[in-house]
């Protein structure tokens, strides 16, 4: 767990997938082809969170989904790639816009497509539900399943790493 920690505290950026990770990997389509997807409440409040102790939060997904640009808006996070063919190549072009390096950037992702992003970055998570491959190329496991609180798991691991998550806290339990 030493080196989980010490991999969390370096991290000024943290980046996510979204099927599978901010959602349980479900797609809902209509007839008339609108999308849904279901977003967890904790997941968002995390980020959130996280952003406000200067973390910054991206997502880098493969589908194109006006309900994920919606829901980014709504979290305060700028950095969305989507339809991203290969998220190594979004990887890259984040680094360069938000000058972090790969050392200190993690990526949370749960199936074959994030294995580039995964193994380029500093800290390298898992859902607690990805492919059996794609947990063996991780740092770090999530208590809770994609869509379920794995991103709230990842972003009080970080602030606990760096020793922000009491001052968050804080704002809760003084009143």
């Amino acid at each position: 767990m030493r080196d989980v920690l010490e991999r969390a505290a370096r991290i000024r950026l943290l980046a996510f997938d979204v099927d599978g990770v901010l959602t349980d990997g479900r797609l809902y389509l209509a007839d008339d082809g609108q999308e849904y997807k279901a977003f967890c409440s904790r997941d968002g409040h995390g980020m959130k969170a996280l952003q406000s102790t200067g973390v910054r939060i991206a997502i880098i997904t493969g589908r194109t989904s006006q309900v994920v640009a919606r829901r980014m808006k709504d979290l305060g996070v700028v950095h969305v790639y989507q339809g991203c063919l290969s998220k190594h190549l979004a990887l890259a072009t984040l680094l360069e816009e938000t000058g972090c390096s790969a050392a200190e950037t993690a990526f949370v992702g749960d199936d074959v497509p994030d294995l580039p992003v995964l193994r380029r970055v500093g800290f390298a998570v898992a859902v607690r539900n990805a492919d059996p491959i794609v947990k063996r190329h991780c740092h770090w496991e999530t208590p809770h399943r994609g869509g379920r609180g794995a991103a709230r798991d990842v972003c009080d691991l970080i602030m606990d790493a760096q020793g922000t998550l009491q001052g968050v806290l804080r704002a809760y339990l003084e009143f």
